[in-house]
Parts: C-alpha cells; structure tokens; sequence
C-alpha cells in the first residue's frame, strides 16, 4: 500500500517538473519525491523537518491551515514565509476522497509554477494541475480504503477491550480473525497496548492509522470507562457523602471536596513487537502519537476538568503508556488497563512521563487501581490554589520520607520556612505528620488527587 502511494507522489513530481511531498491529514509523512538540488535554503527547513522527523511542527501546520487548505477543493498556492522558515513558496493539492479530506500533497515551487493556473479563478486549470489533481484523488481513494479497514480493526479492538468478561474469548476470536485477513498478525507474536491520553475525539472522520513498526489498530476509549472501573462518584453521591462528615478531616465540609474530573477519551493502540520484553515498537508508536495534534488537546467546551475552585483546569501536556507484552487476544483487556494507567501516572507525575511502562511506576500501581472518587475530605483545602504551595512541599516532604534537610533542599528554601508550612498543613488538614498513618494517608490523598 505504501509503495503504491511512492509511486502516485513521483507522478506528480514527474508532471509538474517539482519535487512532492505527501503528508496526511495531521501532518504526518506519507511519501515524498526526490529532490534535485544541494542548497539546504533552496531545499527549504520545512521540508527537511517533515522527512527527517517525519511530521510538520504545530507551528507550520496552522501557518498553511490559515489557507483554507482543509476546506479547499481546487489547488491552493501558499506564499513563502522565511520567518517561520518557508523559504520557497508552495502548491497545495488537497487529498479528497467522497468530500472527506484525507492528506495534502505539497509541490515546492522554485518559480517555474509560479505563473500556472490552477483553476481557482474561474479559468480552467492547467492541464498538469488537472491531471495532478486526479492523481491525488487516487491518492484519496487509498487513503479512504485504509482508512476504512483501520476503522474496522479499531471497532473490534474497541470491542473486546470494553467487552464483560463473558464476553471477550467472542470479542478476541472476532479481531484474532480480521487482523489475520487483513494480513497484519501471526498468531503467538507478542503484542502490547499503548495508551495516549488525554486524546481528540472531536474529528470523527475515520482517518488512516500511521505507517510504523508494529501498530495494528487503534480506537478511542474514556480513559474511566469499561467494566474493570469501580463506579465513579458523581455530584448527586459525593456532595451527600462530603455533608456526612465521614472520613478525617470532616469539619471541613462539602466545600472542601471537590467532585472528580469526568473521564476524559484516551486512545488505545494495539502493537506487534518483536520479541516478548522489547517494547522498542511501543515506544516508537507512542512518541509518533504523542507529536500529533490531537494528543493533549483541551477536551470540549462545557466538559473540562475542574480544579477545587470550580473552575476549569489548565490542559496539560499528553502522556502515554505501555502496558506489559502478551501473547493472547484475550489479555488485552488487562493490558489496556496497565497501558491506560501507566498514562494516567504519566499524565499526573511529570517525572514518570511523557512515555512510562506500567511495570515502572511505582506506588501508582496501586493508587491507579482504586475506584475513581471525589478526593479524601482531608486533603480538601489544600487542593485549593492558595494552598497549592502547602500541597507541593507537603508533597515533597512525605517524598522525601520525612526528612527535613532533605526537603528544605529539595524546595530551595530555609528549615524554618518548611516547618512553618508543615504546621499550617496540619493545621488545615488535622492531620498529624508525625503519626505514620496520617502521613500514609496524606502522601496516598495527594498523589491520588492528580489521577
């Protein structure tokens, strides 16, 4: 398939005399052609980029998006911009296929295109733009049968991992059979999830899964969703629950406990890696999802995350993560939630991330596993941004296992400003850091908190 998009990108370089690039819809390489010239200005940094790193940067992509090229039927021609290090100007091919955008073909013009007509101004185009855009309605075409049976994998792999238990050797069977026709699987060879999260669900055009090492399917899940996960408190059971004054910390009341973020999408993405303990394709897959513009993007207005103030939280970077290798279709639902709560330990502790192995985070293992609730009532004030100082150094305390020289250090601050905001945690929380158990309790309350 991906020989036949080389050979489609050299007929039009070979049409229009230009060397081609194609890319798909997010900006992610496809094909390009050769490029005749020694001159790294002529040959232009954008380009490079994209082959070498085999994806334009954010910044490119909405300087060509302000063209319109996403809603363009006809060729677009794009200026240069040796600002953003667009040294020549540009010919854009949009990528149909049924309506439906699917990539872009983009021809460098060193001036000899300069004065082609395109068919943008009521004249007819060129007859090579014309037989250009026919090729690149093939292009379309392929890119939209790929598309089409990724999204098939994608619904079954969706299937089984958010299947009941009774209900996966079915589910498993159903993906075991498509993957083997679409010639993507040997059976026995070791694979893995990889989870991204959070995860753009908002275009739901299917779109062709990218060409790496190893990646078989791909589907979008809420990241708390499946039958594995406890029920979530929700505001009609924790505001009840907070008013009881159950649990330490009590006389704090209902203000001070703030309602769980709803789940989020995350993408699940099935690998074949070489060997049983080389994740190296996990991690490849990972890092080309992770540059893609809908890793980390804001979720959806009126469906934000809140902090403890009420209002919504900052977007935070995306993170992934790898759940251990299997040999069997039907553990791939406990793969899915190591992967998926590796990214959440990822997601909440920045050292893990931004790509970390279930296998490798720690005490997460166990706090990830707890059924998703609305934050102990004694840590509810310092979940406040005021306290947010508080929080981190009594954080970094209990990190630190209580050593006071060590957080001082850690903190970049003197031994009496530590103890005198250890004083006000206790103070707020009524929690007694001196009692293994509240520590214990504080130090699991915190870290939860950012799950």
């Amino acid at each position: 398939m991906r020989g036949d998009y080389q050979q489609l990108v050299d007929e039009i370089s070979a049409a229009l005399g230009a060397p081609a690039t194609l890319e798909d819809r997010d900006f992610g390489l496809i094909a390009f052609g050769a490029h005749e010239g020694d001159d790294d200005e002529v040959m232009d940094p954008v380009r490079t980029r994209s082959i070498l790193q085999r994806r334009s940067s954010a910044a490119v992509r909405a300087w060509f998006e302000a063209f319109g090229i996403a809603r363009a039927k006809t060729a677009l021609r794009i200026p240069p911009d040796p600002a953003a290090g667009v040294f020549r100007g540009r010919i854009c091919l949009p990528v149909r296929h049924r309506g439906i955008v699917h990539g872009y073909v983009w021809l460098l013009d060193d001036g000899h295109l300069t004065d082609l007509e395109l068919g943008t101004r009521g004249a007819p185009p060129d007859p090579r733009i014309a037989q250009a855009m026919e090729t690149a309605a093939r292009i379309g075409a392929l890119l939209a049968d790929e598309a089409r049976a990724g999204a098939e994998l994608g619904d079954l792999l969706r299937e089984l991992l958010a299947a009941a238990p009774d209900g996966q050797p079915a589910a498993a069977a159903a993906l075991r059979d498509a993957l083997r026709d679409s010639l993507r699987f040997t059976p026995g060879a070791p694979l893995t999830l990889v989870a991204v999260l959070p995860w753009d669900t908002s275009d739901t055009d299917a779109a062709p899964l990218p060409s790496l090492p190893g990646l078989l399917a791909a589907c979008a899940l809420p990241a708390g969703g499946g039958p594995a996960d406890g029920p979530a408190v929700g505001a009609d059971e924790a505001e009840p629950a907070a008013r009881s004054g159950a649990g330490r910390g009590s006389r704090t009341g209902s203000a001070a406990r703030p309602q769980p973020a709803a789940p989020v999408p995350a993408l699940a993405a099935l690998v074949r890696l070489r060997a049983s303990g080389a994740p190296g394709p996990a991690h490849t897959v990972a890092e080309h999802l992770l540059r893609s513009p809908r890793a980390g993007a804001a979720p959806a207005e009126g469906k934000a995350p809140r902090g403890s103030s009420g209002h919504p939280a900052p977007p935070r970077p995306g993170a992934a993560g790898i759940g251990a290798g299997t040999q069997e279709l039907t553990d791939l639902p406990a793969t899915w939630r190591e992967a998926l709560d590796a990214a959440r330990a990822a997601h909440a502790e920045p050292r893990l991330g931004p790509i970390t192995q279930w296998d490798a985070i720690g005490p997460y293992r166990m706090l990830t596993a707890l059924p998703v609730t609305a934050p102990d009532p004694a840590i509810g004030p310092l979940l406040a941004p005021a306290h947010a100082e508080l929080a981190r150094t009594a954080e970094v305390f209990l990190d630190c296992a209580g050593q006071a020289g060590r957080t001082a250090q850690a903190l970049g601050i003197h031994r009496q400003t530590l103890y005198y905001r250890l004083g006000r945690v206790e103070k707020l929380t009524g929690l007694d850091l001196d009692d293994g158990e509240h520590r214990l309790l504080l130090h699991m309350a915190l870290k939860a908190a950012r799950l």
